[in-house]
């Protein structure tokens, strides 16, 4: 009886310590997310909150200004299925300067807070600060692989025939307006001419242009549908539910 008494004891200690190692030990967060940047692990899904047109207007750098670019956000995402997020609004991921007495419009200042996720529900950035590397560089899952458009398909990038990883920003790496007199938006996404300017673009698989900049890579060739296809585009825009 003593020895059986002793057995019970062991046992209840045991156990015991299996609870305590439990409840110390760190936990996985819901959905074994992984932070974007970090090992590009699937993230808690989401609503679609972020894509990349997948296809242009076809008119070159002309969407009839920022206004009619974010229209054209809205159409893609519904035409692809996609449920606008409740209190969020489309918008196109574009910046231009300050001109006829109305201030610069900085791209990251447009898209609200996120966070944002794919249309497969995989986390694109957190925050504005994650998107654009204002504390930790590569804190956004924009490639290849996660940067999709609005049916959740890859978009062509290097390597792709034909390809049109160029997506029109307007903006520097930071996600604002490019300082200086040059034209870098197309007289502010309104031209389909070339000779008057270019319009600043990104590379979504981030292969090219000189450096591996999503937002910022070059400028296109013109601002004309043929010009902006030669330089590895096709008018795209990037798309984001701001709240």
């Amino acid at each position: 009886m003593r020895r059986m008494r002793h057995v019970l004891a062991a046992t209840a200690f045991a156990a015991l310590g299996t609870l305590v190692a439990f409840a110390q030990a760190p936990q996985q967060p819901a959905g074994g997310a992984a932070p974007a940047g970090q090992g590009r692990g699937a993230a808690p899904a989401g609503p679609a909150s972020f894509f990349i047109t997948s296809v242009g207007k076809g008119d070159g750098a002309n969407y009839g200004g920022v206004a009619g670019a974010d229209a054209y956000c809205a159409q893609m995402a519904k035409g692809g299925g996609l449920e606008t997020p409740a209190g969020r609004t489309w918008r196109a991921y574009l910046s231009q300067p300050a001109s006829g007495g109305q201030p610069a419009v900085n791209a990251r200042d447009r898209i609200g807070a996120g966070p944002w996720f794919n249309a497969r529900g995989q986390l694109i950035a957190n925050n504005v600060a994650d998107l654009h590397g204002d504390v930790q560089r590569d804190r956004n899952s924009i490639n290849k692989n996660f940067a999709l458009n609005e049916k959740g398909g890859p978009v062509n990038g290097v390597g792709d025939m034909p390809n049109q990883h160029d997506i029109l920003t307007g903006s520097d790496s930071t996600g604002r307006a490019v300082a200086g007199d040059m034209d870098t938006t197309c007289t502010n996404y309104t031209s389909n001419g070339d000779g008057k300017g270019s319009v600043m673009v990104g590379h979504h698989d981030r292969i090219g242009g000189g450096n591996t900049s999503w937002n910022s890579a070059h400028g296109s060739r013109g601002c004309s549908q043929p010009n902006l296809v030669a330089t590895g585009g096709a008018g795209l825009l990037y798309c984001f539910a701001a709240n």
